[in-house]
């Protein structure tokens, strides 16, 4: 009796639960088809507002694409003047001097003299890092008087093979900088800001793979820009090529001097062999051309320009345009709703 009861009790929670489940499954088909519905009238209402707003939107996409042109054509052209560069091989001095620290290191050592872990190696590195130096550039600018074309300039007359200089910063006919600056600064550029114009002009990588050394410099002038790269190569080889030099010829004045204490004979040959590849590193520093770079594809320049892209520039300004047009009609529509 009393398990009759209990199924007549259980009969009516579970037709309770059917028919919440029913309920719940029909507000959510409910509530899907009142989503679909708005997404289609959001839709067909931006839809509305941009075609009642489409003659704002011609008219300012026009704007933008006229303003694009002119920008892009008031740029000058700009150049790039590329060479490819190989580390030249160091054959006789850190090779020699290596063998030497392997055979008479300890020897050296209990005579106070350190012969290191053979030489210097590929210098490459070491020169990559002293052409980008603000102390060799700033030099390298001084040497060969860079500093009214590459501060003053402002385009290239192709037709007369001319460099044009701007006005308002140099005045060509009495040779003076007029370009108005705020102190501290000068009408003079300094040497800091030549640098940095130049560290901007100026590109330097290594292939890691291959180890070539890729050196490009950007400028109005493709001449100009080649003659510069062209000195900038010849004077890091010559800069290493001084630093060596310097050193090698201390350490044989030093090495001369302190053979005159050394009465071991075992450690006199040592020192000579020691004076010997100093030696031959001086007679490296005179006869290689190409010190520490060696050029393969020697400096050159493109007749066709390397910047600006105007036509880059027109398309992206036209764009920005027609994105800024919508974005304003869409604002106004539901500004006034």
């Amino acid at each position: 009796m009393s398990k009759s009861v209990e199924n007549t009790q259980a009969m009516p929670n579970d037709v309770n639960v059917q028919l919440l489940q029913q309920q719940l499954l029909q507000q959510q088909v409910l509530l899907q088809n009142t989503q679909n519905q708005d997404d289609e009238i959001d839709l067909a209402e931006l839809w509305r507002a941009i075609w009642a707003g489409k003659f704002t939107i011609i008219i300012i996409s026009l704007i933008f694409a006229v303003a694009s042109v002119l920008f892009a054509l008031s740029k000058p052209d700009i150049y790039k003047a590329s060479a490819i560069l190989a580390p030249a091989s160091s054959e006789a001095g850190a090779g020699g001097l290596a063998a030497l620290a392997g055979q008479f290191g300890g020897l050296a050592s209990m005579a106070g003299i350190n012969l290191g872990g053979g030489g210097s190696g590929d210098k490459t590195a070491l020169a990559i890092e002293i052409l980008k130096s603000r102390s060799f550039i700033e030099n390298f600018i001084t040497k060969h008087d860079l500093l009214i074309p590459l501060m003053a300039s402002k385009e290239w007359d192709r037709a007369n093979d001319t460099l044009i200089l701007d006005a308002e910063l140099y005045d060509e006919s009495n040779n003076l900088w007029i370009r108005k600056v705020r102190a501290p600064k000068k009408p003079k550029p300094s040497l800091w800001e030549a640098y940095e114009k130049f560290f901007e002009l100026l590109s330097v990588s290594q292939d890691k793979t291959s180890s070539m050394v890729n050196i490009d410099i950007e400028f109005y002038s493709l001449k100009l820009a080649k003659q510069w790269l062209t000195w900038l190569i010849q004077d890091i080889n010559e800069f290493m090529r001084e630093q060596d030099k310097t050193e090698a010829k201390a350490s044989i004045d030093y090495l001369t001097k302190q053979l005159e204490n050394i009465k071991v004979v075992t450690m006199e040959t040592v020192f000579y062999q020691l004076i010997e590849e100093q030696t031959k590193n001086m007679m490296l520093t005179m006869v290689k051309k190409e010190y520490v770079l060696k050029t393969i594809d020697p400096a050159q320049v493109p007749d066709i320009k390397d910047k600006p892209k105007r036509a880059l520039i027109v398309v992206l300004g036209t764009l920005l345009g027609g994105v800024l047009s919508i974005v304003i009609v869409l604002i106004r529509y539901f500004a006034k709703m």
